[in-house]
């Protein structure tokens, strides 16, 4: 009797042991970036952390390539897989390269989704847009009109400054733009440039540019590291309220740009959220607790799912001198 009775507490005790072992398992979600050392990803990883501190059994692995290429995003996804992470939530460089890698992560079980810059469908189970991309797109054509007015001109020429030519959302942001323009027909788009998301590069192509074109009157850049760069280039050239930039950009890197006169206005999400969204959902799949329609972002609400698992977080916010310092020290 007695010994049925310590067999019975070294199993009961062996049973709670594990369970505690089973509840205190950290789900652990890596954040693949474009890039590192960008600061609209690191605003991002910022909302991630905080998702993954209010869940409270979530480990944030922030991570990404030195430079913008599929090929690197590629290399750090393979260590992932070889960490046997939970969740893959990726920026992609590239819609379709990094597809096969991203096959062989769900196969062994790793729940994938892609955010801000998406995956083809084969190689995710959902994605996150910031925005809606046609509202995007309609936004950029128009910040590029009211460039235009500030300049003093009734219509002009307007250039592209994109991050690289595979760049998923950056081309059809740019489709949707040009989709778009005969709705604006005070603007001329004359070309599109790419930086490929370096500062140096997209300021030497905005140098070139501002040579190329001298009748232009704006340039839109979708993307955070190039509007910077096209801003300060716009600035040493002299071109200040000749030439406007405007697109996608954090405030805290363009508050002093939109002092100086460089940049009227500009658009873009929060960052923050877009990352405690991507890691929410993320959890989320990994629970089962997402279905084929739609899937909680906590704090900010619940997803809707189109039948390719397509989500969007929200619209687009335009910045200005009324109100881009408050949020220069937010993001």
């Amino acid at each position: 009797m007695r010994l049925k009775t310590l067999l019975t507490c070294a199993i009961t005790s062996a049973a709670l042991a594990f369970g505690g072992l089973a509840q205190a398992k950290e789900v652990k979600i890596a954040l693949v970036v474009k890039a590192l050392g960008i600061g609209f990803f690191e605003a991002a990883n910022n909302g991630a952390q905080e998702a993954a501190k209010e869940l409270g059994d979530v480990q944030v692995i922030y991570t990404g390539p030195t430079s913008t290429t599929a090929e690197g995003q590629i290399e750090v996804i393979n260590s992932l897989i070889a960490q046997r992470v939970d969740a893959i939530a990726v920026s992609a460089n590239d819609t379709d390269a990094l597809v096969p890698i991203l096959k062989k992560a769900q196969q062994r079980g790793i729940k994938v989704i892609s955010w801000d810059s998406g995956v083809a469908k084969e190689g995710r189970q959902i994605h996150l847009n910031p925005s809606s991309n046609q509202l995007i797109g309609e936004m950029n054509d128009k910040l590029a009109v009211e460039a235009i007015k500030a300049s003093g001109a009734s219509d002009g020429e307007v250039a592209i400054l994109s991050a690289t030519p595979t760049s998923t959302n950056q081309n059809i942001w740019i489709d949707e733009m040009k989709k778009a323009s005969a709705q604006y027909p005070a603007m001329k788009i004359v070309t599109t440039v790419y930086g490929d998301d370096l500062a140096d590069k997209s300021y030497r192509e905005t140098v070139g540019l501002l040579k190329t074109y001298p009748d232009l009157k704006a340039i839109v850049a979708p993307t955070s590291v190039g509007i910077v760069a096209a801003a300060q280039a716009v600035q040493d050239q002299g071109k200040v309220g000749k030439v406007y930039v405007t697109g996608l950009g954090l405030p805290s890197e363009l508050a002093g740009h939109v002092e100086a006169g460089a940049v009227k206005s500009f658009a873009i999400w929060n960052p923050i959220d877009l990352g405690y969204a991507a890691t929410m959902i993320a959890y989320n799949l990994v629970e089962g607790k997402a279905t084929a329609k739609e899937v909680s972002m906590g704090r900010l609400g619940t997803a809707t799912l189109d039948a390719d698992g397509n989500a969007a977080m929200g619209d687009p916010f335009v910045y200005d001198a009324s109100n881009v310092e408050k949020f220069a020290k937010i993001f």
